[in-house]
Formats: structure tokens, C-alpha cells, sequence
């Protein structure tokens, strides 16, 4: 099973990072301690620029589907007539 750190998303190889549980039940895991440190300072993880930015990243980073329009027909350009003097 692969956790997901609670302050910035990234995921958690198995037998690594922290695991935290409170005394009502609550689980939080923990990637690293700058994490952990984060969220004792009572930060918040949407307001943080390094975690925005990874998640930029992780957005840009998947694969879009290219949906291809149709091109327009170009119509022919007339000719210009020239006048000769």
C-alpha cells in the first residue's frame, strides 16, 4: 500500500517517510521531516511555493489528449490584375 504525504501529496515508498497518529484516531504520513516541521508550524500546504510549484509540475507532466480540429479550407487568393500603361 502506498501512502501519500498529508502536507505536500508526493507518495511514500513502503518503509520510509513517518507515520503520525493523534489521540482521536487521526493518521497523517509524512514524507520528511521539512514536512512534518511545516505542519507543527501550523502551516498551510496551499500557501507554500515549493509545493505549488511540484504540483505544477505533476499537472504539466501528464499526458493530454490532442483532440485535432479540422483545418479551415483556405480559399484561393484572386489574382491581381496589373495594369499596363
Amino acid at each position: 500500500m502506498e501512502n501519500k504525504c498529508s502536507f505536500c501529496g508526493k507518495s511514500i515508498e513502503p518503509g520510509t517517510g513517518k507515520m503520525f497518529v493523534q489521540s482521536d484516531g487521526a493518521v497523517s504520513f509524512f514524507c520528511s521531516s521539512k514536512c512534518e516541521n511545516n505542519v507543527a508550524l501550523g502551516r498551510v500546504s496551499r500557501r507554500i511555493g515549493w509545493i505549488r510549484k511540484k504540483a505544477k509540475k505533476t499537472t504539466e507532466s501528464k499526458p493530454k489528449e490532442k483532440v485535432e480540429k479540422p483545418k479551415p479550407a483556405r480559399k484561393p487568393k484572386p489574382k491581381s490584375k496589373k495594369k499596363t500603361e
